[in-house]
């Protein structure tokens, strides 16, 4: 087993996505990368301990989640919106969506 592992860590901002390169020790968690990424410092809005989502390749986890080599670490902002919500009050103001989330095309009838 390698005594070291390279991993990146990410915090998609509106306008950019930040991508931090870490090499850290084999064993390391989700939480030592996002530490040692700089990022907590560098935008204090990330809460990880009650604000902010964690995962790896976009699979929700733990900040006691132990990483393995080539890991991408993702920092998600909170939503705005519920999307649940705003489907249903889509629905409640009689406008049809495609599949897909985009302007449904109307039909000439």
């Amino acid at each position: 087993m390698p005594d070291s592992i390279n991993v990146e860590v990410c915090y998609a901002l509106r306008e950019r996505q930040e991508i931090v390169r870490l090499k850290l020790p084999a064993g390391s968690t989700v939480q030592r990368a996002i530490e040692a990424s700089g990022l907590l410092q560098k935008h204090p809005e990330i809460d990880i301990a009650k604000t902010n989502k964690l995962g790896v390749f976009a699979k929700l986890v733990k900040g006691d989640t132990v990483l393995r080599d080539r890991d991408r670490v993702e920092i998600y902002r909170p939503l705005i919106a519920d999307p649940k919500d705003v489907r249903r009050k889509r629905a409640e103001e009689g406008k049809v969506m495609k599949k897909g989330g985009g302007p449904a095309e109307e039909t000439a009838g």
